[in-house]
């Protein structure tokens, strides 16, 4: 099985967010993972909502790791395996998942990380702290999460300003 490690250091800036999103679409290609695919916006959303966190909630530099297992599945050739991406920051505070509600800007991170990912959570790590997802890589499972990604991605846009 090949893994892919790599690894973009944050500052605490709210400008990272947006060049971690380029780094990972960046990165997501380079290992055959198409910018046009529901993985990839998936995933790159799901960046974009750990990096943001990092960024917003905690003013400590951080580190965004992008982790790709993958094989071939012998019967389709489609890609089989798993994404995983990890947010770790210098700050012990545990992540604190919120419901936003109405006009509220903030409080949907975690939310569309639980509805997005396959399975999340967190560990401490130094001082600090790890967010991780991990987004299974095989064909059902990305359609399912493209049909959640397109209602929620447009969410957060919306709420991040960028539409």
């Amino acid at each position: 099985m090949q893994v892919l490690q790599v690894q973009l250091e944050i500052r605490p800036d709210p400008a990272e967010v947006g060049r971690a999103r380029r780094w990972a679409r960046s990165r997501l290609a380079g290992s055959g993972i198409g910018a046009d695919e529901p993985l990839a916006e998936t995933l790159v959303l799901l960046v974009s909502e750990l990096v943001t966190n990092a960024v917003v909630h905690t003013g400590c530099p951080a580190v965004l790791r992008l982790l790709l297992t993958g094989v071939r599945d012998d019967a389709s050739g489609a890609p089989a395996g798993m994404v995983r991406l990890e947010v770790a920051d210098a700050s012990a505070r545990p992540p604190a998942p919120r419901h936003a509600t109405g006009d509220e800007t903030g409080g949907r991170g975690l939310e569309l990380v639980d509805g997005l990912a396959d399975r999340w959570g967190w560990d401490p790590e130094g001082v600090g702290k790890r967010i991780w997802c991990e987004v299974d890589r095989c064909a059902a499972g990305a359609a399912a999460v493209a049909a959640v990604c397109r209602v929620d991605a447009t969410a957060a846009e919306f709420a991040y300003g960028t539409v």
